[in-house]
């Protein structure tokens, strides 16, 4: 019932998959302020867009 080296292989392949992806969420190459700017921009426009009434809409709010 044992699994020979299949068990280490897999241990081996999973650690350096997560290696190449380590740190590749939070470095995008802009600062805190800058980002901060750049979503405050995105939310603004999507609430806009939100709230801009559809042509057809009968719901109008």
């Amino acid at each position: 019932m044992t699994r020979g080296n299949q068990r280490d292989l897999a241990r081996a392949k999973n650690a350096k998959k997560q290696g190449n992806d380590k740190g590749k969420k939070a470095d995008d190459g802009m600062s805190a302020a800058a980002r901060k700017l750049r979503d405050a921009e995105i939310m603004q426009q999507k609430q806009k867009k939100a709230s801009d009434p559809k042509p057809g809409d009968e719901k109008a709010k």
